[in-house]
Order: structure tokens, then sequence, then C-alpha cells
């Protein structure tokens, strides 16, 4: 694999509603694909999981920016002749963090390696399950309306979804899990805080066990590991991390330590697909369960995570969902829910490519950069 070039598109697309969380509300979603391209001619692609401001990570899509064309670009110069994809992990290593600059990197040469040698990236990551079990996740409705909460859940279970996922701060917790499971009293439920409680909120969060919740995700800040191991003491539901979760090393140090019993694997916010394979690895030797997280993406992203989400630790339903979820119109050819299914791509790479034209509407800037 020898790269020749390298272009991002930056892409502004319309969320089919506003996505509100405890940092947050999200109206259009500012999204960076990089695209590789080999002196053959073959195309990769991934994408950058960053926001538009630094409320769920200190990365975000003008620093992703900067980072790739000014620190990991120079770095590919050594391994421009890749003969494996750890190679490319391994150059980028020499930037500190920003792993979601680093992901959409070396997913796109990911990409262009796998379909140069005509392998799908599901089964090059080790991939069992030919479908996959979706969850939803679902915002704060911006009223903070329980009714209309409870419809917009209503629209997700008559989908066929398998899990939901109530995204929740102080002060909007009980209403909310009180009125969904009284609606769906056998519904697998879950909640999300993204680091919105603290210690102090012990008792609080052990109050929530009534609604025989699968987890909570994240309810404390990611550098508060002792803190989530006083949450998981005082709660009977398990406790799952997200933001804390870096690395493997990461992930087995909340297993070792009680900090958290599952873990949710973003693989665009780990650096990429190799890491997160290496977490997936770690856990199911722990026999922890994990699953796989969203962060809005579209089907270039969606592609990828779907094929990871085959792997057989990943045992419970994650973040996939149909396109139709975030976006009227999706940037490859829409993931459409079976079931409360999606199927795992099968062609060469992550298996999907954008659609010329919705691309070409929905970029609002791009450049192209020599390797």
């Amino acid at each position: 694999m020898t790269i020749e070039l390298i272009r991002l598109h930056r892409l502004h697309i319309p969320l089919v509603r506003p996505f509100r969380t405890s940092f947050g509300t999200e109206v259009v979603r500012d999204v960076i694909l990089v695209e590789a391209v080999s002196t053959d001619g073959t195309h990769g692609w991934g994408e950058c999981s960053t926001m538009s401001w630094p409320g769920y990570s200190y990365e975000y899509s003008d620093t992703a920016v900067d980072v790739i064309t000014t620190h990991l670009l120079p770095a590919l110069k050594e391994v421009t002749d890749a003969d494996d994809p750890a190679d490319v992990r391994a150059a980028l290593e020499i930037v500190r963090g920003h792993p979601m600059a680093k992901s959409a990197v070396s997913t796109a040469l990911l990409d262009v390696w796998l379909r140069e040698r005509s392998i799908s990236l599901s089964s090059y990551l080790g991939a069992t399950r030919e479908r996959i079990d979706c969850g939803v996740s679902v915002g704060i409705p911006p009223s903070e309306s329980i009714a209309e909460l409870v419809d917009e859940v209503a629209g997700y279970v008559d989908a066929g979804y398998r899990r939901i996922k109530l995204k929740i701060e102080p002060g909007w917790d009980l209403a909310p899990l009180a009125a969904v499971r009284e609606r769906w009293p056998g519904i697998p439920l879950q909640t999300d805080a993204n680091q919105a409680y603290t210690r102090a909120d012990a008792d609080h969060l052990a109050s929530l066990d009534q609604f025989a919740l699968l987890l909570h995700e994240q309810p404390l800040p990611e550098d508060d590991w002792y803190g989530h191991v006083l949450i998981s003491e005082a709660c009977r539901t398990p406790i799952c991390m997200d933001e804390s979760i870096l690395s493997a090393a990461s992930a087995e140090s909340a297993l070792v330590f009680g900090a958290a019993s599952i873990i949710n694997i973003k693989p665009g916010r780990v650096g990429g697909y190799l890491t997160a394979r290496d977490i997936h690895d770690v856990c199911r030797a722990r026999s922890a369960p994990v699953w796989c997280g969203g962060m809005l993406e579209t089907g270039i992203g969606r592609a990828a995570n779907v094929a990871l989400a085959a792997l057989p630790g990943f045992t419970l339903p994650g973040d996939t969902s149909a396109s139709s979820r975030y976006y009227e119109v999706d940037v490859t050819e829409p993931f459409v829910l079976d079931d409360g299914q999606l199927t795992v791509p099968t062609g060469p790479g992550i298996g999907v490519v954008p659609r010329v034209d919705v691309l070409a509407d929905l970029t609002v800037w791009s450049t192209e950069l020599r390797v």
C-alpha cells in the first residue's frame, strides 16, 4: 500500500431532530471525512468523530483538521508503503493524544489496505455474525417534556430497536425513567450521563436501581476512577465506562479496579479499529460484556462500527442505529433497520463508499494534500 494523497471533506448535515445531552445540543452534524488514495487508484475512507465544539472531548473539528494536516500526515511519510496496518498506528503515536483524528486517518488507510486485498473489515477484525442487534440513544427533549420523550421512544420501539438508552443529567432522570419503564416494563433500558454527576450523587443514582436498568454509562467525570468504584459499590445497576476508556490498558484497569463491569467501545474515540479490537479482546478474556457506542456517524463510520460490533464479545446491543435515526439523507446508501438488526457489510474494506452527488451537496470545505 503506497498512499499518494489525502483529501479532507468537511460536511454539515442537518439532524432529523436536535440531539441534546448533558454537555450540549447538536442540530447540525459537523463531519470530517478522510479520503486516502493509493498510487494504484484505490480509495479508502475514514470518519472523524469530533463535534464542532469541545463539549464531549478536548478534540473538536477545527483541531482535528489542524492535527491531521500539520502533524499526522507528515508522520505517514514513514509508512507510505505499509505492509501491515499496525505500522500506521505505530507511526501516528508520535503525536500525543488526539485519538479521533488518528482514527479517521488510520481507518482511511486501513480501508485502502483491505480493498487492495479484497478483504472485508468484518472478516479482518474477526467478526462472527452477519447481523447485529441495534439499540438507540435518545436525547433529552429540548422542551424537557415527558410526553415528547415517550412519543419519541414509542417511535423507536415500533421501529424494532432492541434496547433504549436515555440521556440523563441531574434533574432529568427519575421522571423520564419512570415514564419509559411504566410504558414498556420489559424493554432493555439503560442510561448515559456523559459525566454529569459527582460522587455526592451515589445515593441518588442508587435510587434508579428500581427501574431494572441494564447499566449506567459514564456517570462521573472521566478522570474520577475512584469515584466510579464508589458508584459501582453503591448501585446494583452495573456501571459502564465510555469517556474514561482510551486503550486496552484503561479498559483492563477499569475492570480490575472495579470502576466498571461493562465497557463501551467507540473506535473513533480510542484511535481506530485496531485499538478497538484490542479492547474487545481484553474484555472478552475477563468475561466483561462490551457494546459499540455511537457518535452520530454517517454511513462511513456506521459501516465500520457495524463490522466491529459483529465480533463475538459484543454481547449487548450498541448505538449502531439505522441512518434514519439521525439523517434524512446519509452520505452512503442508508443503513436500514430490519427486525431490530443491521446487516454487516461484506464488501472489500468498510464495504461502502459515499454517494458522489450527496457528498458534493453536503460538503462545505475540502482540501487535497500530497503525502
